[in-house]
């Protein structure tokens, strides 16, 4: 059996569309070798373009075989005489700008179905207003009053609930449900996200837990990216709302009232309970937990595993249980190692 290619190259890229596309001075000579595709350093062929930005990985540079690589200034000396040394401050970034040219239908999911409009199958409502270029999978439900921009997919049994718009070239995964939301332009939504549903929000009376009407929305502005199976919930009386080129992991929650500003970055298993606010640019790292009504200051940087219960300063780094400045989370898990170290030896000397 044939192995299976998933993501079709668009062909040849000579090194000067290289380098004009990255910024490189190219040696003499150089700037009509061709390259057909990228690899890891270990595995990349003299027709294949490769990038180094970790220490960790000078051996493989020094080893490779590929007929180019991106490289900073401090590990140019040790890119091997075959291959040709692509210069840049920042080489993953101009790796990236390659890759996408090689590669342009892996930027964004498309449909699921490998088909175009709106396909046999598919559940589009009479009064949902489809712009030319959207396509529909089959299985896909599009509810009454729905709007969806020219260039958009909704991927099989994908539901797009009344009245929600969304804008053009986005993407909406399979089983994706997106519902009582404003979606801009340029938004990717994978596999199994579910938006707008209703927050958690329950009033206690006489023993027993009422259930608050959820009338608030969601709102996504352009650019964000919302990975697989994460969950955002439509606000109570406000919007919950997701910045511009905000990118967020699997299986993250965002609870209702939530507003999370521009170009943030939340990555999987992070939990936001309700009604608070991130500004713009904060980084929340893996499986951080953030209290209601708190505020996260612009440019702010959570530590993995921490757990927020109270507002942090605009261009904090924090971390820690509960979380605090680094700086200080640092200096008690030190008194802390060194205070059972002691015990330790007491408990040793006394046996």
């Amino acid at each position: 059996m044939a192995d299976p290619v998933f993501h079709a190259r668009s062909g040849s890229i000579p090194l000067a569309e290289i380098a004009a596309l990255s910024g490189v001075e190219l040696p003499p000579g150089s700037d009509t070798i061709l390259i057909e595709n990228v690899a890891p350093l270990e595995d990349a062929s003299p027709r294949d373009l490769a990038y180094m930005d970790n220490p960790r990985y000078a051996e493989a540079l020094a080893a490779t075989r590929a007929g180019a690589c991106f490289v900073s200034k401090r590990y140019a000396g040790k890119v091997p005489a075959g291959t040709v040394a692509l210069v840049v401050a920042e080489p993953y970034v101009a790796y990236s700008a390659v890759l996408s040219r090689l590669y342009p239908d892996a930027l964004r999911p498309g449909s699921a179905f490998g088909s175009s409009g709106v396909s046999p199958g598919s559940f589009v409502h009479p009064t949902a207003r489809l712009e030319d270029g959207v396509t529909v999978d089959p299985g896909a439900v599009i509810g009454p009053g729905a709007e969806i921009g020219r260039g958009t997919v909704v991927a099989a049994g994908a539901v797009v609930g009344p009245g929600t718009r969304i804008g053009r070239d986005c993407s909406v995964g399979p089983l994706a449900s997106v519902l009582h939301a404003l979606v801009g332009n340029r938004v990717i939504i994978h596999p199994g996200v579910r938006i707008g549903q209703d927050g958690f929000g329950y009033a206690f009376a006489k023993g027993r837990h009422v259930k608050v009407p959820q009338i608030g929305r969601v709102i996504i502005q352009d650019d964000v990216e919302i990975g697989a199976n994460t969950t955002i919930d439509r606000g109570g009386t406000r919007d919950t709302i997701i910045g511009e080129g905000t990118k967020i992991d699997n299986l993250v929650q965002i609870a209702h009232n939530v507003v999370i500003g521009r170009h943030c970055i939340i990555v999987s298993q992070v939990g936001i309970s309700g009604s608070t606010t991130l500004e713009d640019y904060v980084v929340l790292a893996g499986q951080v937990g953030v209290i209601g009504h708190v505020r996260i200051g612009a440019g702010s940087q959570i530590a993995g595993d921490s757990n927020v219960n109270s507002d942090v300063p605009p261009g904090s780094r924090w971390g820690g249980t509960p979380a605090k400045p680094v700086r200080e989370w640092f200096r008690e898990i030190t008194v802390l190692k060194k205070l059972a170290a002691e015990r330790g030896r007491r408990d040793d000397s006394s046996d």
